[in-house]
């Protein structure tokens, strides 16, 4: 298997490759020049654990890595303590039609892990393999839980240096918290004076950017990325679907061929993206329901075909997913147009300099097969979160309960009578303000005191990840504007 750019389908790399380079060189986003048909047989997956379903995903797509190469990455992934459920994707079914598929166990309680535990050890066999030489410098935009996820994730891995931005004013207390306070002798964390955007698009130019790329090769270094414009970011998420899967089957809520729904809180189109990726492998899932919160970008696209991030970005209680430019559909456009790049090149070109673009009546309809959509206010989330543990005595955190509120109104909008999975992004304890108020809780005092509270109100312990984050040290205290990201890659790269 090859993986060719969004906008030039005439490239064509190894996966190793892909992973190493981040971006396409046009400034494109590398994609499998084939979806291999894999999930049709369920003997293959019933009774797999999670390792060896992601083993054997993975086998699939990265066709150039060897079995222990992929043994390697996978067992130092998934196979010690960085999960606290064995299961390491464990699926709690609510009742009605609704399960909820919990992505939250890892070192830093958000769904990013499931991807970010792995990623750097991929990338350790994808240099080793191709003989790069080159020290990686790992440049990351995140709207809050990317960056703390890829920071873990690559903290002290060897011949590896990784920067985030993050935007200073955008994310939750607690999440920013845990990203200035990362430890590590390889980490730098810069605050952004703008929105994820801002910070999205300057990394994305910085790695576009010939001059400063040739001012890395001359000292030994190159790009990559850990957000998930980088195919190795992608893959594993598609495992969790299919482990999911396997789940109801096992547990009895469906028979293997029965089909299901799963509504994903979305904002940079990656998470869903592989829930699509994983429908077209075979995993019989019907719709795709996108949940979005005011920041409506996603939800308008799919009810009209237009996209247009001509709007404010309003701040909400669901922060990782404020954002009004989805990287990722730029592959989901790419194939929904039969890998059609110069018309992708032509929707991107109007969204850099419009704003918007609009699709034609073919890719819509290909769009609305697959796609559905909703959007919860943050009053909305906030009282989600107080009916689903009144209900079902069980805490949610803000995404999730947009996901929720979207997946509860479409079953009974709908004549639909699959199986609905919601995925939940993270933890409750990261939002304990948001938490403690749709509880009718007082959200006064620092967060560690807040998700005490919390803890002792629902009768459950807050994760040992968060409990000594109050007492640790600043480390990353510094702010820059957009237009300086650029210089402070700059200046970092030349210490290294």
């Amino acid at each position: 298997m090859f993986y060719e750019s969004t906008r030039n389908n005439t490239l064509q790399v190894e996966s190793s490759e892909a992973m190493l380079s981040g971006l396409a060189p046009d400034g494109g986003l590398f994609i499998p020049n084939t979806i291999p048909d894999m999930f049709k047989n369920g003997s293959k997956w019933l009774g797999l654990d999670y390792i060896g379903r992601t083993k054997e995903v993975l086998s699939a797509y990265l066709t150039d890595f060897a079995p222990d190469e992929l043994d390697r990455a996978v067992k130092a992934a998934y196979g010690g303590s960085q999960f606290d459920s064995k299961k390491i994707a464990p699926m709690k079914r609510l009742g009605g039609q609704i399960s909820v598929l919990e992505l939250f166990h890892g070192p830093t309680l958000a769904f990013k892990d499931m991807a970010l535990q792995l990623f750097p050890h991929l990338l350790v066999e994808a240099k080793n393999k191709l003989g790069n030489k080159n020290h990686l410098v790992i440049l990351v935009a995140t709207s809050g839980d990317t960056g703390k996820a890829a920071l873990e994730g690559f903290r002290d891995i060897p011949d590896m240096d990784i920067i985030v931005f993050y935007p200073e004013n955008g994310t939750s207390e607690l999440q920013k918290k845990q990203m200035i306070t990362q430890e590590g002798r390889n980490v730098h964390v810069m605050g952004v004076s703008g929105n994820f955007d801002d910070a999205q698009r300057g990394v994305k130019q910085a790695m576009s950017d010939t001059a400063l790329i040739n001012k890395l090769a001359s000292s030994g270094l190159s790009f990559s990325s850990a957000n998930s414009i980088n195919w190795g970011r992608l893959v594993p998420q598609i495992v969790y679907y299919l482990s999911a899967y396997c789940d109801m089957v096992e547990n009895g809520t469906i028979r293997w061929g029965d089909r299901i729904n799963i509504t994903v809180p979305s904002g940079n189109f990656g998470n869903i993206l592989a829930a699509y990726l994983a429908k077209a492998s075979g995993l019989p899932i019907d719709k795709l329901i996108c949940a979005s919160n005011s920041n409506n970008v996603l939800y308008d696209f799919i009810r009209s075909g237009n996209y247009n991030r001509n709007r404010f970005l309003k701040k909400t209680v669901s922060p990782s997913m404020d954002i009004l430019v989805s990287s990722n559909l730029e592959r989901l456009l790419y194939l929904l147009t039969n890998r059609n790049s110069q018309k992708v090149i032509r929707m991107m070109k109007e969204l850099n300099e419009n704003g918007f673009y609009t699709v034609d009546n073919e890719l819509y309809a290909r769009l609305r097969d697959s796609f559905n959509s909703g959007f919860a206010t943050d009053e909305e989330t906030m009282d989600t979160i107080r009916s689903v543990y009144h209900d079902y005595n069980y805490l949610i955190d803000p995404h999730t309960a947009v996901g929720m509120k979207v997946a509860v109104e479409f079953c009974a909008n709908t004549s639909s009578k699959a199986p609905m999975l919601v995925v939940s992004t993270a933890s409750p304890f990261k939002f304990p303000r948001a938490v403690a108020s749709a509880l009718g809780l007082k959200a006064s005092g620092s967060d560690s005191a807040i998700n005490e509270m919390v803890a002792r109100h629902c009768g459950i312990e807050v994760p040992r990840a968060l409990i000594d984050l109050e007492d640790k040290k600043v480390l990353f205290p510094q702010s820059c504007t957009p237009s300086e990201i650029p210089m402070i890659i700059s200046r970092i790269i030349a210490k290294l």
